[in-house]
This record gives structure tokens, C-alpha cells and sequence, in this order.
């Protein structure tokens, strides 16, 4: 924390000796009794929170009769009154300072009709959408054609100054279709070429350089008219059908003055076999390539190949909805500094091209995070003594279609950054039982991971690192957008120990869902869900969140965090709480 303050949130402080020694023994002893006491209090709060209502709020957001839960669908109105409705129900206050529930997020529908080809001198290779690869545009117009565009390989498609890195080394790529791959280079290690290199890319752990949404970010700064990424599904963390369920439906994004002719006119994906033959087909090893990526030194190749787009968008305007409710603080000096929950309500919604079974009722991911909000939303209510700070509870819109609606409030803040002390995060609930460890998602970045710590000790369990940061897990889910624009941000899973399990029990169950049901049809309310672990977990978060809304300190980020810089700029500057917004976004 800023100070040396001994936080004692629960039952109040304990004085601490000047002697160091002694204030550090003062400082364990507080932490500990801050994360078990008070139980009298919070009983009530902790016991609302239980697998029953959890379960009923997920059927229902996971009914048919909720289509799916796409934006700007009928799916979409059925959430958000439900959603409204329970927050009314617990008495909590419109979160939006006009007095709604609900903050209007303005976005553009667009449903790519694509064909795409590429040329290698005579022969021509054919792309079958969506099997062999997706593409859209972003552009808020109808047509976007790109023909006979030269393509360039350009490794992982990275520019990271602060590691000495470029992939396009001055090449100007301007009308050219770039071809990328995935994730982060996993630069091997000098002393041991089996190990990656620590210093470079987090190692083993990914950054924001390996995200699909900077690659395309940059080729549209560089002036790319195409950006094609290569899907593999080891080092990605999910299948291709992932990417073609979602990108070959609807897609949604944030509304712009400029229509978004900024972005890159094609973003697609292709399959590694597809990009093994575009190689092949030029003369080139897809391998040797890929191995030659992982170099500081590569530069850009030339495949000489050309690449052919014609994407027909169908467009349409919309105004989708976050949900957010207020819980106001008590304390008049500190009811204007906010914790704020949160969860993405939306999924895939449905497909009426499909035969039989047309919606995609996304239990687990996300109704199941929806329901862990309602759940901490109600636990909040319950308490006689409001904690001293407001805590919101947001359900955001367009999570699955890049964290629209968690960007659109991180950009457009209801209440400001600067007095918003943590964001915690809800993404897929534990539906597989109560688990002996807590896994953090980011591991190492910020101080929230320090309470969440001291809180799980009371239950009996410990944090422990994600088991596959490579995948980059961290920035998959809303709570990134809040970490972007500095505010530290939680973001935890039940973790691998589950009790009374085999050691593989966990992983086994995360595979078999990974490859049967996330982003299928098939994500539905099973009958064999085990919820008790996602009640401890919701417990242990509502924890950690009533802890900080009564403290002393904003949690901050810790040194090393790729945030930091940005949290302590705007900290400096000073707090202005009249910045909410009291207009409908």
C-alpha cells in the first residue's frame, strides 16, 4: 500500500510501535485479523451468497428464451430488464448518475460476407470461409475490396522498443497484406535453449504484444490493407472453431467519428495447414520461418504471393447496454471513491443459419459470472453497516466481441479513474467443486493479489499463478480494459487443487470444456455442476472488496506492472469527483 498504514478494515485498527520490528508484527497480526474477523457482521452478507441462486440466475440468463444474450438482439432486452429488475430488487440505487441502470454504449453491428484467394505466380490457392479462414472489416462501410495486394510475412508482428524489437525493421507496408503469428515470440533462453528467456516478452507469460487486437493495431499504423494472423491452437489456447464461430457471425464495434477508416481495411485469421500450403506454394518453409521469428534479427520476407479480399458488410447501428448499480458509501469523505464488480452479461446469441439448435446459451461463460455479480450485488445489500466507499456492480455488454463495453466505461467512466481504487473481475464460474488454491490471472502485478492472499488464508487456501500465462488470459476479459487505463485490476479463478479430487481432475475437466463447449452450442446448465466452489470464490471476493472499501490506501500496482506508470500519472493529478457523468452514453 502508499502508507505504512496498518489496514484494519473489519474491526478497526491496531496502533503500531515505531520499532520496525514491532510494526511489522503489528502489520501480520492486523492483516490476519482484518481477513478473518468481524464474522458476526458479514454472516448474513457471506450466507446469501449459495448454489441455489446462483444456479436459478444462470438458468434463466441461459434459457432459450434469452437467445443467446447477443447484443442489440431481443436477447439482449431480456438480460438487461432481468438484470435491472434483481438490482431493484436488492435496493440498490441506479448506478448511472441520470438516475438509469443502464449506461447506453453505441456501437456498429457488421456481418462480413467475405471471399478472399491468394496467388503464388500461376497457381492459386482457394480459401473456403469459414473453415479455411475469416475476415472482416471494421470499416463502417459496405464494400471493401483489396486486390492483388503483395503479401509480406512479418513474423510475430511486433514492434516492443523496450526489448529491442521490431518484426517490420522500416519496411513500409502500406497497401501490402501482412501475415502474422500468434502470441508472443518464445525467445529461448541463452543459457538453456529448452527454457524461454525471462527478460523478453514475460517469458513463458504473454503481454498485450501477443494479443490478436495490437497485432492489428499495428497494421493499421503502419498502413496495411490486410492483416491475416496464423491460428494455432497450442500456443492460442483454444481451437480454430473458436475464432470461425465467432467471426463468422455478427460482429460488433464502438461507434467513431470517422467510421473507422483508421483500422486496417481486412483483419482474417487463417489455419496453420492453409498457411503451410500459402508457403509451400511460394517456395518457402513455413517451419524454418516460424523458427526464424524467435530472433531479434529477423526481417520481414516477401512471399511473393499476392492476396485477393472482397468483403460485403451488412451494417446496422445500435445502441447496446452496460447494467450498472450503485451501492452508496457511508462515509461522506470516501462515498465519492468506488470498487466496482463486474461481469460480462452478453454471448454469441444465436444463428439462424443453423439446423436444429440455433442458440448459444452461454451457461458457464458468462451467465454463470452474471449470476456471481446479482449474488455479490444481494451479499452488499444485506449489510446493516454500508461500507465506507461505493461499490458498483457493472455488467458489461460485448465482451465476446473484443471487451466492448468495459472499454466503452473505462473510456467513458461514470465515475472517475483517479477515485475508482480496483476493478474485480468475473469471467466463467467454478461449476467443477471447492478447490484447496486460488489462481491469479496476471500473477505478480498488482497489491489486490496481496489481500486477496490474506483473505484466502482464511479459508484455507492460497493464490498460486495462472498454470498457462502463455495463453494470456489476462488480457481476455474486462477487467483489462480497466488495467489499461491504470486502475488495478483482479482478476481470479478457482484454482487446480480440487478437494478430494485426483491431482488431474481439474485440468481434465477445464480441457473437456475447452474442447466440447466453449463458444459451442453445447455451453449449457448441466445437471452435474458442482457450485460450492464458486460460492467460496464469491465469498472470497466479496471479501476482498469490503476490505478495500473500508480501508485507508488505494491498492496500487506493483513496480514492474506495464500499468504502473500510467496509475501513478493519474494519481498525481488531482481528484476530481464532480467528473461523473450525469448524461445518458
Amino acid at each position: 500500500m502508499r502508507n505504512t498504514i496498518i489496514m484494519a478494515i473489519l474491526l478497526g485498527g491496531l496502533a503500531f510501535s515505531c520499532n520496525e520490528n514491532a510494526r511489522q508484527v503489528a502489520e501480520d497480526e492486523s492483516a490476519e485479523t482484518a481477513a478473518v474477523s468481524d464474522t458476526t457482521h458479514l454472516a448474513t452478507a457471506l450466507k446469501s451468497i449459495n448454489t441455489t441462486d446462483i444456479l436459478n440466475h444462470t438458468k434463466v440468463l441461459a434459457s432459450d428464451a434469452f437467445e443467446g444474450r447477443g447484443p442489440g438482439t431481443a436477447g439482449e432486452d431480456s438480460t438487461v430488464n432481468y438484470l435491472t429488475r434483481q438490482f431493484k430488487k436488492m435496493g440498490l440505487k441506479p448506478g448511472n448518475p441520470n438516475g438509469s441502470y443502464v449506461q447506453q454504449v453505441p456501437m456498429f453491428g457488421f456481418t462480413a460476407q467475405p471471399t478472399a484467394s491468394f496467388t503464388a505466380g500461376s497457381k492459386k490457392i482457394s480459401l473456403n470461409f469459414p473453415n479455411d479462414y475469416v475476415a472482416v472489416s471494421r470499416r463502417f462501410v459496405p464494400t471493401i475490396d483489396v486486390k492483388n495486394s503483395d503479401m509480406v510475412f512479418v513474423g510475430y508482428g511486433i514492434v516492443a522498443p523496450e526489448y529491442g524489437w521490431d518484426d517490420y525493421k522500416g519496411l513500409d507496408v502500406k497497401g501490402k497484406t501482412i501475415v502474422m503469428l500468434i502470441n508472443d515470440p518464445p525467445v529461448p533462453s541463452a543459457a538453456d535453449a529448452t527454457k524461454l528467456d525471462s527478460t523478453m516478452f514475460g517469458g513463458k507469460a504473454m503481454t498485450y504484444y501477443g494479443r490478436w487486437t495490437y497485432k492489428y493495431e499495428i497494421a493499421a499504423e503502419k498502413g496495411a490493407a490486410a492483416a491475416i494472423i496464423i491460428h494455432e491452437t497450442d500456443p492460442a489456447g483454444y481451437p480454430y472453431e473458436v475464432v470461425s464461430g465467432s467471426w463468422s457471425r455478427e460482429n460488433f464495434d464502438i461507434s467513431s467519428k470517422n467510421k473507422n477508416m483508421d483500422k486496417a481495411a481486412v483483419e482474417a485469421w487463417i489455419t496453420t495447414d492453409k498457411a503451410k500450403e500459402l508457403f509451400s506454394a511460394t517456395g518457402k518453409n513455413f517451419e524454418q520461418l516460424k523458427a526464424a521469428a524467435v530472433k531479434k534479427d529477423f526481417r520481414p520476407v516477401a512471399l511473393g504471393a499476392k492476396a485477393n479480399f472482397n468483403i460485403k458488410n451488412k451494417l446496422r447501428e445500435i445502441k447496446s447496454n452496460n447494467v450498472v448499480a450503485k451501492l452508496e458509501g457511508s462515509d461522506p469523505k470516501l462515498k465519492n471513491e468506488y470498487i466496482v464488480y463486474s461481469a460480462h452479461w452478453d454471448h454469441l446469441g444465436k444463428d439462424p443459419n443453423l439446423k436444429g439448435d440455433q442458440i448459444y446459451n452461454g451457461a458457464l461463460d458468462n451467465a454463470t459470472g452474471t449470476a456471481g455479480l446479482l449474488e455479490l450485488a444481494e451479499a452488499y445489500s444485506k449489510l446493516q453497516n454500508k461500507p465506507k466507499r461505493s461499490v458498483l456492480f457493472l455488467a458489461v455488454t460485448a465482451e465476446e466481441k473484443g471487451l466492448l463495453g468495459s472499454k466503452y466505461y473505462a473510456e467513458h467512466p461514470l465515475y472517475p479513474l483517479n477515485t475508482t481504487l480496483a476493478n474485480i473481475n468475473m469471467d466463467v464460474l467454478n461449476a467443477y467443486g471447492p478447490t484447496e488454491d486460488v489462481i491469479v490471472v496476471g500473477y505478480g502485478n498488482s497489491e489486490l493479489e496481496d489481500i486477496l492472499a490474506q483473505e484466502a488464508k482464511a479459508q484455507n487456501r492460497q493464490i498460486v499463478p495462472e498454470t498457462s500465462p502463455e495463453k494470456g488470459s489476462y488480457y481476455r476479459s474486462d477487467h483489462f480494459e480497466f488495467a489499461k487505463q491504470g486502475v488495478p485490476a483482479l482478476y481470479a479463478k478457482s484454482g487446480v487443487k480440487a478437494e478430494g479430487q485426483p491431482t488431474d481432475y481439474v485440468q481434465k475437466w477445464q480441457d473437456k470444456y475447452t474442447a466440447e463447449d466453449y463458444h459451442k452450442l453445447t455451453d449449457e446448465v448441466r445437471n452435474n455442476w458442482n457450485l460450492n466452489g464458486a460460492v467460496e470464490d464469491l465469498q472470497l471476493f466479496f471479501r476482498v472488496g469490503y476490505r478495500i472499501a473500508n480501508g485507508t490506501d488505494y491498492p496500487e500496482w506493483k513496480q514492474g506492472s506495464e500499468f504502473k506508470e500510467r496509475r501513478d500519472k493519474m494519481i498525481s493529478q488531482p481528484q476530481d469527483t464532480s467528473r461523473a457523468q450525469a448524461v445518458e452514453m
